[in-house]
Order: C-alpha cells, then sequence, then structure tokens
C-alpha cells in the first residue's frame, strides 16, 4: 500500500499541525538486541532531560526507590495534597521505555493532582519476554496496596503501559485483590493482534505508529510462544468483571489505535464498567507526551480532574 499523507487540519494547534507536517516517513526498526540497545540509548539521552526540565519548571522532585523489588521512580509534586497516590506504567511497545523518559507526563499529573506518581521501571522483551513486565507491575501494585490501600491508588499507563495497567488490574481481580479506585488510559495497546479497524484505515495517517514497521516486532517479542490473543497480553480479550475500576480512555482521531479504543471501551461498558472515551480532533497515539502541545496539557488537565473527581 502506498503511504499516504493527510495535510493537518486547521483545527488542531499550531503547534500540532507543525508536527503532523513534519513528521518524517517511518522506517523499520531491528529487534536485534545491539540495534535495540542503541535505540534505548538514544530515546533515554533524547527524553529524559526534558523531563527533568520540565519537572524543575513545574517546582517538582524526583526520587528512586525499590518497591516489591523493583525499581520506581518516585515523583513529587511541588505542593502535595493528601494521601493518594498515582501508579504510572510508561510506553515503548514492550521492548524499550522508562520512567525517566515519561516524567513530562508523571510530573504534570504530580502537579495537577497533588499526588505522588509512581512509575516502575518493569523489564522490558526481548531479554524479558512474558510475563516479567506484569510480574513487575504486579509487585509494585502489591506493595502500593500494603502502604496505601486500594482506594488510593490510581492505575494510570500509556500506550503498551496503558496495555499493561489493564492486565495488571485484571490479575489483580484473578489474584483476588482489591482493586485500584481508577483506571487511566492514553492509547492503550490492548490488542497486540492487530485486529482493529483503524490499523488498516490510519496507516500513513499517525505520524509515529505502524503495524508492520514498528509495532509487530515488539508484539511478538514480548508474546513470545504465547498466543497474541492471551487476554493477559491483549486485555480486549478479556472478560472484565463488573467491579472494574472507573475507566478514562484518551485518543485521537489519527490515533493507530483509536478503534481498539472504542472497541475496548464499548467492551468494557458491556460489563457494566462505567468508562468514558474521549477522542480528540486531529491527535495521534499518546499526543499527551508531547508536552508543548496545547492539546496535550489540555488532556493532562482533564485527567487530573478525573483522578481528583
Amino acid at each position: 500500500m502506498p503511504t499516504r499523507r493527510f495535510p493537518a487540519p486547521t483545527s488542531v494547534s499550531r503547534r500540532a499541525r507543525t508536527v503532523l507536517n513534519a513528521a518524517p516517513a517511518l522506517t523499520a526498526r531491528s529487534m536485534e538486541l545491539a540495534a535495540l540497545n542503541e535505540r534505548r540509548r538514544e530515546t533515554f539521552a533524547l527524553y529524559a532531560p526534558q523531563g527533568e526540565k520540565w519537572l524543575s519548571k513545574l517546582g517538582g522532585r524526583s526520587v528512586h526507590a525499590t518497591l516489591g523489588g523493583v525499581r520506581v521512580q518516585v515523583v513529587h509534586p511541588r505542593e502535595k495534597r493528601g494521601d493518594d497516590v498515582v501508579l504510572y506504567l510508561f510506553g515503548g511497545g514492550y521492548v524499550q521505555g522508562t520512567p525517566e523518559e515519561d516524567l513530562c507526563v508523571t510530573a504534570t499529573i504530580a502537579h495537577e493532582t497533588g499526588r505522588v506518581v509512581y512509575a516502575p521501571a518493569y523489564r522490558l522483551a526481548p531479554e524479558h519476554p512474558y510475563p516479567a513486565a506484569l510480574e513487575d507491575a504486579l509487585n509494585v501494585y502489591r506493595a502500593l496496596l500494603a502502604s496505601h490501600g486500594a482506594a488510593a491508588i490510581t492505575l494510570m499507563g500509556e500506550s503498551a503501559g496503558a496495555g499493561l495497567a489493564l492486565c495488571l488490574a485484571l490479575a489483580a481481580s484473578r489474584d483476588a485483590l482489591a482493586l485500584p479506585a481508577k483506571l487511566v488510559l492514553l492509547s492503550p495497546w490492548s490488542d497486540l493482534s492487530a485486529t482493529g479497524d483503524t490499523i488498516a484505515t490510519l496507516k500513513g495517517i499517525d505520524p509515529f505508529l505502524d503495524y508492520e514497521v514498528t509495532l509487530e516486532g515488539p508484539a511478538c517479542a514480548y508474546a513470545g510462544p504465547r498466543d497474541l490473543k492471551d487476554p493477559l497480553i491483549s486485555p480486549l480479550y478479556a472478560e472484565f468483571p463488573a467491579n472494574f475500576p472507573k475507566t478514562l480512555i484518551t485518543t485521537g482521531t489519527r490515533d493507530l489505535f483509536l478503534s481498539d479504543c472504542a472497541r475496548l471501551s464499548t467492551k468494557m461498558r458491556a460489563a457494566g464498567i462505567e468508562a468514558e472515551l474521549r477522542v480528540w480532533e486531529g491527535m495521534w497515539h499518546v499526543f499527551e507526551f508531547y508536552i508543548d502541545l496545547p492539546e496535550a496539557r489540555a488532556s493532562l488537565r482533564e485527567i487530573a480532574a478525573f483522578i481528583a473527581g
């Protein structure tokens, strides 16, 4: 299929139009470990300093701790309000990413809510395929349950981290653990088998995602020999309990996962869960990560209001 490109809509901010119009063509990413480690170093060097600068601008601070045997970045707001916390799971297709690279998001959530944010450095594939990431996330959740209680915890994530957040809540339900108060999912990767409509219809439209180019390799590396439709790998295929947390899902009209978000919210509501889907005009996959966008900051303010409400 030839690459399709559409001009950025005039209905979005000037900064968003710049990002859309300047996005380079996506190229295949090797899953060979040396190449993957080089990408990991490059993205960390690019995004971690930006996050630190943003955190400093907001007057917050971060420290590192160990919870449940897992290294965790703990993000403190300038003004703490209450003892409720956020457990945040970073994105990166299960093969790259760190809490430090998502500091623009976690610092903003801490600032807007007045809550401490815990962001675990869960293990990555291909060195550590499923269920390593889920085990790490679950261990951190158990530690926060012991220290704070379920009613004080909001579970949040982006992309693969949002899918992992769903899987964590499902695993907690399976293990008869108390469920978190709320769930916030930014463009969740809920179907690693790529059956959603917009995987095809938004190919070449989302400036940062393409299943064959950027996602298929990570999906297979994470799942290993397991079925990609295993509910604890692709939570879209899970049977959701009716007592699942109140959920907010955000996406955009150019997000490759738009139809997956629609299917997920529909399935959750059918199970009796209070689930809200917010679709942002002209926005792409996890646009909230681009903190200089007016739309990103507006969405994060709405998310903070949902968490605090």
